[in-house]
């Protein structure tokens, strides 16, 4: 996809209601789908945090930035996420959250970042974390730097691989919480994208499916 469309696409997003929860279930493990079902109570005592789905110029494509995180003793532990993380009292709302946590992770200016729409929020038991979803884009290809205590690399791809349906497949994953779980996952040439990322990248191909 040219990022010279980007914009024709933006108008045709802004006036589009959000596919919601039911796009994030069709990406959840079966066992998270159970989850989700009994967690009410849970959820409301979760805490808060926001991340950017990054959309950017590059080679005249439009491309979406992942980053993989390390390998650490938590929950996410070397997994392919978007870039974002906690709400912190400094923050006005989800969204500068959002933003801050992004230049933090992977260098491009809050203040750069365009808002394209806020996404679905979406609770990951796990964690105990409420997150809020923001599709964003920026006019120029970034220059990425990373967050070496939490960043382990930045993976890049073309937004039309990001939607194509044929990269959606079922893998067996290995998690802190889960061992060799069969989950359904994007598979981008070896990197494996599951759990909340697919749900709420599962969220954004239906958006684009409905201008297109």
């Amino acid at each position: 996809m040219e990022f010279s469309s980007l914009k024709y696409f933006i108008t045709k997003l802004e006036k589009i209601d959000l596919p919601g929860d039911s796009f994030h279930h069709q990406l959840a493990p079966l066992f998270r789908q159970k989850e989700l079902e009994t967690l009410s109570e849970q959820r409301k005592n979760a805490n808060y945090a926001g991340v950017v789905s990054l959309l950017y110029p590059k080679n005249g494509e439009i491309h979406m930035a992942f980053i993989l995180r390390k390998t650490y003793k938590g929950v996410h532990s070397n997994q392919i996420g978007f870039p974002g993380g906690r709400y912190e009292e400094v923050d006005l709302n989800l969204e500068r959250t959002a933003l801050r946590e992004t230049e933090e992770e992977i260098g491009v200016e809050a203040n750069k970042i365009k808002l394209i729409k806020p996404l679905t929020q979406l609770y990951i038991p796990p964690s105990n974390f409420l997150v809020y979803p923001f599709l964003c884009y920026v006019d120029f290809e970034p220059s990425f730097v990373l967050q070496e205590s939490e960043v382990e690399n930045i993976i890049e791809i073309p937004l039309s691989i990001c939607l194509d349906k044929n990269n959606l497949n079922t893998e067996i994953i290995q998690a802190s919480y889960a061992k060799n779980v069969e989950v359904p996952a994007f598979n981008f040439n070896g990197n494996v994208v599951w759990g909340a990322t697919a749900m709420i990248l599962s969220e954004i191909r239906e958006l684009f499916s409905r201008i297109a």
